[in-house]
């Protein structure tokens, strides 16, 4: 059964009863599980975030961004990973990591705000949980698809290059 979305709703189109109401476009598994890896990669790498972030570094976009990436077209803001175990995360133990570090970074996303400076999230007692809590998600699905985990994140065009491909 398909049925369109609210006339007041920001995603339009076909909706999908077995994604509970999430809507269905042509991004596929593979490259929602490419941004989500893109922005724990980003979110777990203090040394990245000084160095790109905090430096101000063009193409790599700022934390804002990688939240955006991690729960915009997945939805994890709305529901748990485990929704999609056996497309985007390869069993339980990587999606119960993925929604720990997504709600870490959310909770500091609404007390720092979206709109704050890097330096505001990177200065915030809380933020070294929500990277550590980044990077075991990320390490387990960068080993899970057999890449180096300590790989410099990609740009945000590499990021596009290779959600092209294929």
């Amino acid at each position: 059964m398909t049925v369109q979305g609210s006339e007041n709703s920001s995603r339009r189109g076909r909706r999908s009863s077995t994604m509970g109401g999430m809507p269905l476009n042509d991004m596929p598994w593979w490259r929602w599980r490419s941004n989500v890896r893109s922005a724990l990669h980003m979110l777990s790498d203090p040394v990245f975030q000084r160095d790109v972030w905090l430096a101000g570094v063009e193409g790599y976009g700022d934390v804002t961004d990688a939240v955006y990436r991690l729960v915009e077209d997945t939805w994890l803001d709305n529901w748990s990973a485990e929704k999609y175990i056996g497309t985007i995360f390869r069993d339980s133990q990587e999606a119960a990591l993925v929604d720990t570090a997504v709600l870490r970074v959310l909770r500091l996303m609404h007390q720092v705000g979206p709109d704050a400076p890097v330096s505001a999230y990177l200065d915030h007692a809380g933020w070294p949980e929500a990277v550590r809590a980044a990077r075991d998600a990320h390490v387990r699905m960068a080993v899970g698809d057999g890449e180096d985990p300590d790989a410099a994140p990609r740009s945000l065009e590499v990021l596009r290059i290779v959600t092209r491909a294929a």
